[in-house]
């Protein structure tokens, strides 16, 4: 009898979500913050060092410091801005969306150590005589622009006036901002047209007053810029840049279409897929997959966290890892539908048996973001953030949300002697009497000997790696600025460029490289990379040129060698302790053999990224590091599921004696999995291929060394981890005489299997 009750519940509740999803995500995605690289804006790392000689730098001097930035930043208008204080005495600023990043970083680093001097050079005051919050920008009577600023003791003017006025005909009051001892003089910037010092007037009367206006030649702008340095408070400090990075807003911009779009395509195609292949359940998987991704941007939201390019990639790439877990749910549900269980029966013995295979697999991945997240920078770590987000979530909607709406139709009834909606035919199906057990079925590929050809598979992987090797040695890595230190430089144009073009525009504001590549489909974008770290004034000048050359201001990143040492240190540091973690979880769960297999091929694939990447010249940033950590949280999973069918087939036997039983145990794990590999690995690649073909260029490297990872991970899966676990079990058999499986089959049979 059918329950009509729970495919109507199944439909009000769908009904119910899609309602709330639509009245509430266009308000979600509005509140969501951009990162630089969506809606433009700076981020500079700042190392803050002793102004003075003999100057000591504490927690609370940089404290202070990070609070100055604050004030002025406050002053620059920006909404949200992001100021943090690392380790090794530096502080992170990041402002997104402000409109004139020279500025802004001109008002930053400024020290803004205000000074009166006498003629000589003398100090008779400095900032700490101003009254805090005490500058305003005013006008003289003339409609001059000047600033009034207010001192603490007027007592104090009183007598450097005094002082001053006693010198004539020499009485003037030299007002200095950012003095340099041992290289500013007053006598020598006097003989300048444009003299560093911000006004000389003559005192020629003792003032009894704690108010001053500074006159000069000033521009409005400029009056205002010193007035907001000022009332904002000195930096005691010296702020050096040590990392910086520039996003234009049409680079942004640009970048946030194109990426969406891809996700879209992305995400289509793999509903698409799910719906062809799985039939009802795809229905499911899709339904609750635009769930998972309204969830994910309603908790990002909520955190308010920041989306940045990276992020989205994540996001999308969540979608195809999000599949696994239903791939793994479905194909386990048809293996028990084929070997003659009911529907219900089905469904509940392939959700209790998947369901620590998933649990395996998303602790490997989310482990790997936890490893991305502690070590990465800022944008790295928006990746690693929405990666664990998404992984979590996924987990969580395709558990319960995918059993929650399948089950209400399971349990009305309705899909009794009805396979087909499962992908299953009818002729696939056993009798139940005749006892089969889902590890007895056949497979497309019971013809293919996976164990007779791994040693052709471990030569060419030999081969390979050796090959490799010598690419490397011969080529090197393409290393980007985030590793090798300098200046990164990304124009675009809205007419084709010429690299003869962009030399000379370069050469016009004083700069020169020969590394220069031209990207785009038309040819509209360039990439200029220099060996030094420009400095803010030349970053300025360059700018200026190109954003009134090429009507959209360019993206520059600079990296220090110090940041440049420090990122490769922690790149290393961080793909070590990740394998280590997943070495530990895989034994604990599994077996050391199997751990060590798994991390073998996890190097196999790691290796294959780099080698690709040299002999293609494509450049290494810090993505491609969380490209690759991605890659050993992903291609553990793959494994994962062949490990447990191994695990699983080893417990059904009481005892083995002969290798050939091994290898039995292997090619049948492999055979009943594979299918359920392609799949998985497929929906993953089809968001990666979106992404490269149709993404932003700013995550192209990243997207390709996904794609070659992916790829490499399903090679290694089948024929390097689960053929080097057997050759390793095969010794261990020859030592012993036999392999006992009694006590492993009773510890395994307390927990599902797949």
């Amino acid at each position: 009898m059918v329950k009509r009750s729970r495919i109507v519940a199944f439909f009000l509740i769908v009904l119910l979500i899609a309602s709330g999803i639509g009245l509430t995500a266009k308000d979600i995605v509005k509140d969501i913050k951009l990162g630089l690289d969506l809606q433009g804006g700076f981020e500079v790392l700042y190392e803050v060092k002793p102004a003075k000689p003999g100057q000591k730098i504490t927690e609370e001097s940089v404290k202070d410091t990070a609070d100055a930035l604050d004030k002025r930043i406050n002053v620059l208008g920006v909404s949200e801005p992001s100021i943090q204080i690392e380790e090794g005495n530096r502080i992170r600023v990041q402002l997104a969306g402000v409109e004139d990043q020279s500025q802004a970083r001109e008002l930053l680093s400024t020290q803004a150590n205000l000074s009166f001097r006498d003629v000589n050079d003398k100090l008779m005051m400095d900032g700490s005589d101003l009254v805090q919050g005490g500058a305003s920008q005013s006008f003289t009577e003339q409609g001059q622009p000047n600033v009034a600023i207010k001192l603490k003791d007027k007592q104090k003017f009183k007598e450097v006036t005094e002082k001053i006025v006693s010198m004539a005909p020499n009485n003037q009051l030299v007002i200095w901002l950012d003095f340099e001892e041992g290289k500013d003089s007053f006598q020598k910037e006097i003989q300048k047209k444009d003299p560093k010092f911000l006004s000389a007037p003559n005192v020629s009367e003792v003032f009894n007053t704690d108010e001053v206006t500074i006159e000069g030649n000033f521009k409005i702008e400029e009056a205002q810029n010193l007035a907001s340095l000022l009332k904002a408070g000195a930096l005691p400090v010296k702020l050096d840049e040590i990392y910086s990075t520039s996003v234009g807003a049409s680079f942004g911009e640009k970048a946030l279409d194109k990426t969406i779009f891809a996700g879209i395509v992305g995400i289509a195609i793999i509903f698409l897929f799910m719906l062809f292949y799985y039939r009802l359940p795809g229905l499911i998987a899709t339904i609750t997959l635009s769930i998972y991704i309204y969830l994910i941007l309603l908790i990002f939201d909520l955190m308010n966290g920041v989306l940045t390019l990276p992020g989205i990639a994540a996001l999308i790439l969540g979608v195809g890892m999000a599949v696994d877990a239903n791939i793994i749910t479905y194909e386990r549900i048809k293996e028990e539908i084929k070997v003659g269980r009911t529907i219900r029966a089905a469904f509940q013995a392939g959700n209790k048996n998947s369901f620590l295979t998933i649990l395996d697999a998303n602790v490997t991945t989310i482990l790997a973001g936890a490893v991305l997240f502690f070590f990465g920078t800022s944008s790295v770590k928006g990746f690693a953030t929405m990666l664990i987000i998404s992984i979590t979530m996924s987990f969580i909607t395709a558990i319960w949300g995918s059993r929650l709406f399948l089950g209400l139709f399971v349990q009305s009834g309705w899909l009794k002697g009805k396979p087909g909606l499962f992908g299953v035919n009818k002729k696939e199906i056993k009798d139940i009497s005749e006892g089969y057990d889902t590890l007895d079925l056949p497979t497309k590929f019971d013809g293919f000997d996976f164990v007779k050809v791994h040693r052709k598979f471990f030569a060419a992987s030999i081969i390979a790696i050796t090959a490799g090797l010598i690419i490397l040695a011969v080529f090197r890595l393409n290393l980007g600025i985030d590793f090798s230190s300098g200046t990164r430089v990304e124009m675009m144009s809205k007419q084709p460029l010429t690299e003869e073009a962009v030399s000379k525009d370069l050469e016009k504001v004083g700069l020169s490289t020969d590394d220069i590549v031209l990207s785009g489909d038309n040819k509209d974008m360039g990439v200029a990379r220099f060996k030094e770290a420009l400095s803010k004034d030349q970053i300025a000048d360059l700018k200026a040129h190109f954003s009134k050359k090429y009507g959209s201001e360019p993206s520059v990143s600079t990296v220090s060698p110090i940041v440049g040492k420090e990122l490769a240190k922690n790149a290393m540091k961080a793909l070590a302790i990740a394998s280590i973690g997943i070495i530990l979880y895989v034994t604990l769960r599994f077996e050391v053999y199997m751990a060590l297999a798994a991390i073998v091929a996890l190097l196999h694939d790691s290796f294959f990224i780099i080698a690709f990447f040299s002999l293609t010249r494509l450049e290494v940033d810090i993505t491609f590091i969380a490209a690759v950590l991605t890659i050993v949280g992903y291609s553990i999973n793959d494994t994962i599921v062949t490990f447990d069918r191994i695990r699983e087939n080893m417990a059904k036997k009481r005892k083995i004696k002969m290798p050939e039983e091994l290898d039995e145990v292997v090619n049948q794990s492999l055979r009943q999995t594979i299918t359920r590999s392609i799949n998985t690995v497929l929906t993953v690649v089809i968001a990666v291929v979106a992404l490269l073909l149709l993404g932003s260029e700013s995550i192209r490297n990243f997207s390709v060394a996904l794609l070659v990872g992916l790829i490499a991970g399903t090679y290694s899966s089948v024929f390097i981890a689960a053929q080097l676990w057997l050759v390793w079990k095969k010794k261990e058999l020859k030592k012993k005489g036999s392999l006992l499986t009694r006590k492993e089959k009773k510890e395994w049979s307390d927990e599902p299997q797949v």
